[in-house]
């Protein structure tokens, strides 16, 4: 949990380490890094918006020989790909595995409830806005599925999250990610990111449990 923790805080430095050893590989490393954050039910906490962001920011440097819009055709699919995997998951053996004795433990329940109710308070727009607040959006797919939500529907939503989701963390990473001020406060930067997504959650989670009590 450190090294991820690490990573995560100084993944600026570490993409480049990525990108000097593996070349154009980085580009697959980052699929799957997403893909899998987003698709595996049990891996909420990989990193998503600060990895898109600081990832444009090193395609915005001439230095490193990335191209943006391959990173926006990859980061796209991961998306889609995930999305559509964490839904056929849920709609296949979501009760099951949520109640396994082994996956049900790498799930955490607590935020697959928080999503599901998310999923509940807000009805089709969740899966849009789900992909906006981390930990949330990898259970969103999971949660629709299990509620009986058509996938032709969930896909179309899913889509448009994911576009507007791209599209917004690599502009901005693309456009700001060399700034003199973000490189030099880069780190501060992406915990500012990640505080930023994650007061939906937390704010729904207070919520939730005053809730729970007044009942």
């Amino acid at each position: 949990m450190a090294t991820l923790i690490d990573f995560i805080l100084h993944i600026d430095v570490h993409l480049i380490q990525i990108v000097n050893q593996f070349g154009d590989a980085t580009y697959l490393i980052l699929f799957a890094i997403i893909f899998i954050e987003t698709g595996a039910v049990i891996m909420p906490f990989l990193p998503g918006d600060s990895l898109l962001f600081a990832a444009s920011a090193l395609a915005a440097d001439p230095r490193y020989h990335l191209n943006i819009w391959v990173f926006i055709l990859i980061f796209l699919c991961a998306c889609f790909g995930g999305d559509s995997l964490n839904f056929l998951i849920g709609h296949k053996i979501g009760e099951s595995l949520s109640n396994h004795s082994l996956f049900g433990k790498l799930i955490n329940k607590e935020s697959l409830e928080r999503a599901e109710a998310f999923f509940e308070k807000h009805g089709a727009p969740a899966i849009i806005l789900a992909r906006f607040i981390p930990i949330i959006r990898t259970f969103a797919p999971f949660a629709a599925a299990g509620s009986g939500f058509p996938y032709k529907q969930f896909i179309k939503y899913s889509i448009i999250g994911c576009v507007i989701w791209v599209l917004l963390c690599c502009g901005c990473g693309y456009f700001f990610g060399n700034l003199p001020f973000v490189q030099e406060h880069f780190s501060v930067i992406i915990i500012g990111i990640i505080v930023v997504t994650l007061i939906p959650a937390v704010v729904g989670a207070i919520r939730s449990r005053f809730t729970k009590e007044d009942a």
